[in-house]
Order: structure tokens, then sequence, then C-alpha cells
């Protein structure tokens, strides 16, 4: 600490004290520090890696057997999907995609838990919760394959489109959350951001603004353990990430964001204070990355196997499964034939999105500027002649 801080000293209550600037130190009036606020992270966890419970007062989503068998088959058609999509960019239909691999316990129960007047504020995996809110698997796939017109997504209107700078999506929801707190409406923002990008001044603003005005802002830190190749361990020095919430006032959780139940029930949780006005929260779901940051990356190249090995044995569908066949409300031929339907859905909105027709070339002019400026409709007006041209 600070130097001054060397001339410390312990009283005879083992208080530390201070010698007092003034005065000489050894006639020093004893100025004994007391703790001026304490604080503690907890953390939330249903199900173990193994799927077996690790408590028994399960929440109400826990006893709902029917939805947390559809809320499973959500996360297997999100993998289903997942894998499509790689396979797409692989072989040139596709361009670059970010995976979300590992993260689909903690993005499905995101998106189950807030109502279709609530805003969602994603960066640019959260397909799980924007399938839920209506979004259209064809659509991600027209975003990633570089078409514009899949940010103009099905599902609420409110919400916003794929945000790739890090961590600016959490503004826009804190601006949101702010309009639904003057308008007086009983709706709830909800942003994601990754464990490096809540090291972001955006983040920081925008969970200060929502503790200083007790917005409904859900802000949920979806820890996958690495920030394209930079580790955990080297973005903070904070022993959680949830605590970073505290210094804006907002309550703290950090949860299992491999156990459904779990992150389902933090969700309610945080969704129904906020939307009866008591204030924002800060969930930390801590989960890993099973996959490359994107198909540009190689994470071979800095992550240990031994590491991704143990973070598959942990892994958020593995242990729904094992919970819900441990329950008989879920066997290995409705997990075959449900696949297969899958596979069946997400080759029908794949083919939606090869067979959609490309945009005239002049699309890239048209929307961006309400008046387009005098250089950009020079080159507009000769890319229409080239094309004329060469037709």
């Amino acid at each position: 600490m600070f130097e001054s801080l060397a001339a410390a000293a312990t009283g005879p209550s083992g208080s530390v004290f201070f010698p007092c600037a003034d005065a000489p130190c050894d006639t020093a009036t004893e100025a004994f520090l007391s703790i001026a606020a304490t604080f503690e992270i907890e953390y939330l966890q249903y199900l173990d890696a193994d799927g077996k419970l690790v408590r028994d007062d399960l929440p109400a989503i826990a006893r709902d057997i029917r939805q947390l068998v559809d809320l499973y088959k959500q996360m297997l058609f999100v993998r289903v999907f997942d894998s499509k999509a790689v396979a797409l960019q692989r072989t040139g239909k596709l361009g670059t995609y970010a995976s979300c691999l590992g993260h689909e316990a903690a993005h499905v129960a995101i998106g189950s838990a807030m109502q279709e007047d609530d805003v969602f504020a994603p960066m640019y995996r959260e397909y799980g919760a924007q399938f839920l809110r209506g979004v259209k698997p064809r659509e991600v796939l027209l975003y990633w394959g570089g078409d514009e017109r899949g940010s103009d997504f099905s599902g609420p209107a409110h919400d916003f489109a794929w945000c790739v700078p890090i961590a600016t999506q959490c503004l826009h929801a804190a601006g949101s959350a702010l309009a639904f707190k003057v308008r007086k409406e009983p709706r709830v923002a909800v942003t994601v951001v990754g464990d490096g990008g809540s090291s972001k001044g955006d983040f920081y603003g925008a969970i200060n603004v929502a503790g200083a005005m007790t917005l409904p802002l859900v802000a949920v830190i979806v820890n996958n353990q690495w920030a394209i190749s930079v580790p955990r361990t080297a973005q903070t020095g904070a022993k959680t990430l949830a605590q970073k919430g505290i210094a804006a006032g907002l309550e703290c959780l950090q949860v299992d964001g491999n156990d459904l139940i779990a992150m389902r029930t933090a969700m309610d949780y945080a969704v129904k204070r906020a939307r009866h006005g008591h204030g924002g929260m800060v969930i930390e779901a801590v989960t890993y990355r099973l996959s490359d940051h994107t198909t540009a990356d190689d994470a071979r190249r800095y992550r240990p196997d031994d590491e991704v090995k143990a973070a598959w044995a942990r892994e958020p569908l593995k242990r729904m499964k094992t919970y819900l066949m441990s329950l008989n409300a879920w066997t290995e031929k409705e997990e075959e034939d449900w696949k297969a339907e899958c596979a069946t859905k997400v080759d029908a909105e794949v083919n939606a999105y090869l067979e959609t027709k490309s945009q005239p070339t002049e699309a890239m002019f048209d929307y961006t500027w309400a008046e387009l400026p005098a250089d950009l409709a020079a080159q507009r007006a000769e890319t229409l002649a080239r094309d004329k041209t060469a037709h």
C-alpha cells in the first residue's frame, strides 16, 4: 500500500492505528481504523458436474420437469445449429462465425427468463437467448454471412442487434433501463458481456449509472475464462467478476454458468427485483468457451489441452441430460430423435439462408447516410455504371 502505511502499528486491542500527521511519532495520538463496509459474494449451484443435486431447496423451475425438458431441448437445438454454422464457415458458405459452444445453459436461461417487452442487448454469440425471443437461425446466418439484413431480425423490434465492439452494448442497455424508469414502465433491460468485456469502461459506466439511479438493469458477465487469447487470470486482479458490481452499488451473485437450474433461478430473481423497482444486478456466470473465440481463431495455440478436456467434463448439456435421465424424464431414444429433428430444422434454416438473394450493389451506399455525401454519391454512380457495363 502507500508508503505512509509503513508507519502503522498495532494497538493494545489488536486494532491498526497510525500516528497523527501533525504530532511527533513518540507522542502521537493513536488513530484507530474501523470497518467502513463489508461485502461478500455468494455462489449459486444446484447441479454439480455429474448432474447430481447439491442442495434440496429446489426453486420452482426445478420442480417443473416439463419446462426443464423444454429448456434442455432448446439447448440441444442451439448446439446442433452451432455445429452446422461452423461447418458452413469451414466450407466457405459463411463468414467469420462466433461459436456459442459451452454457453448454452447461460444463454437459454437468460432468454427464457425475460418477458417479450423487456429489452435484450447482446454481444455476438447469445443465440440461445435470441432464438427464444423469436430471432430466426437464418437471420443469424445472414449476419455472419455479411448481409446486414440479418440484423433486422424477427422477434421484439426493441431488442438491440448484435454488438461486436466490446462492451458498448452495456451502455445501450443502461440507456434503455433509464427510459423504462422515466416512463414508469415495468420493463427490464438485460445485457451480456464477457469476462474480458467486464474490464472495459463501457461496462463500468453502465453499472455505475444503474446503481446511482436504481435502474432496472441486469448485467450478465458470461465468464468463459478467455477474452480471445487472454486468460481470466491476466485480465483482472478481482477474485470474482461478480464483485465488480459492488462499487456500483448493485446486488451481485456468482453462478455456475453450466447449471441451467442455477442460471435460470438467478435470472428469475434478478429480473423480478429489477421489474419491481429494486434496482439492477450483476450476475457472473462461470462457464468455459469450448470452442475457438471465432472461426478466425485457433485456441490450440494458447490453451492447454488438459484445461479444455477438464472443461468438457463440466459442460452444461451433459449434466442436464444426466439429471433429467435420473428423473426418468428423458431417454437416449428421445435424445437421438430430437437431435434428428433439430438437424432437419437447422437444414431448413440453412437452405433459407443460402437461397436469400444478394442485395444490389448500391445497397452498401443506401443505408448509412440520410443524405449521401458528394464523394460517396460519385462512388455510387461509378459503381452502378460499372455494374451496367459488366452486364
